[in-house]
């Protein structure tokens, strides 16, 4: 059976693609990639002679040529921004490639979700402060519904995907109290990256005036206090 590698490219330095997915990608015979959101410097140093930006394909124009490469015995690396288990409409992709009796191996990567903590110097659970994540995306084109509200109101650390062009619909509809710390990153790990820190009551307004309107992650909660939330010691340390 041929197999095709679906690989998290990370979220945006090139150096946190894992080791396993840049040895499957130096090996790739044919290369389809998720367009400006994985960084050309993986792109450009993968050997593969055929190589598509899948922005604007159709799922059944990506598949096919996935599958003719892997029938005839290419090597084929479907390059995914981030980790591809969040948010990477990788199902839909998997099931026609199943369908057509080619495996699939998923290679995880550093997700934007990870990259924005680690640039934002944060801890997203924190004993005595957020025990839990809550990781969501707002209403739009392709979600009639989002639970975001009612999510909020748990009052653990909220990370929201997908929703930067939304950003004043989302802390008007949030249950944080207004002065609760939140965060909105930009490109996280990139060259470009652009960090606004706030409050649910600020946050929509500082973005703005620092011109970021897509491709941002927000984070809301007390972990994100720039001051150091209060938090209880671990009993790692005791």
């Amino acid at each position: 059976m041929s197999t095709i590698y679906i690989v998290g490219a990370g979220c945006g330095d090139p150096g946190l693609i894992t080791v396993k997915g840049k040895e499957i990608l130096d090996r790739a015979d044919v290369l389809i990639y998720a367009g400006s959101l994985v960084n050309p410097e993986l792109v450009d140093a993968c050997p593969a002679t055929e190589k598509y930006d899948s922005w604007g394909m159709k799922l059944a124009d990506m598949t096919d040529i996935m599958i003719a490469a892997a029938q005839s015995g290419k090597t084929v690396v479907r390059l995914h921004s981030g980790d591809p288990a969040l948010y990477g409409a990788i199902i839909e992709q998997v099931d026609i490639l199943h369908t057509a009796d080619i495996d699939v191996e998923r290679v995880p990567g550093v997700s934007s979700f990870f990259g924005a903590a680690a640039s934002l110097g944060i801890q997203y659970t924190l004993k005595g402060v957020s025990e839990s994540v809550v990781i969501t995306r707002p209403a739009g084109k392709t979600l009639d519904e989002d639970k975001i509200a009612e999510l909020s109101a748990l009052g653990e650390t909220m990370v929201i995907f997908l929703g930067t062009e939304q950003l004043e619909q989302i802390m008007a509809k949030v249950h944080y109290p207004p002065e609760t710390p939140a965060a909105v990153i930009y490109h996280a790990t990139w060259p470009d990256e652009k960090t606004v820190r706030g409050t649910v009551a600020d946050i929509a307004q500082k973005a703005r005036a620092a011109g970021i309107e897509k491709t941002a992650l927000i984070i809301i909660g007390d972990v994100v206090n720039p001051d150091g939330p209060s938090y209880t010691h671990s009993h790692l340390y005791g």
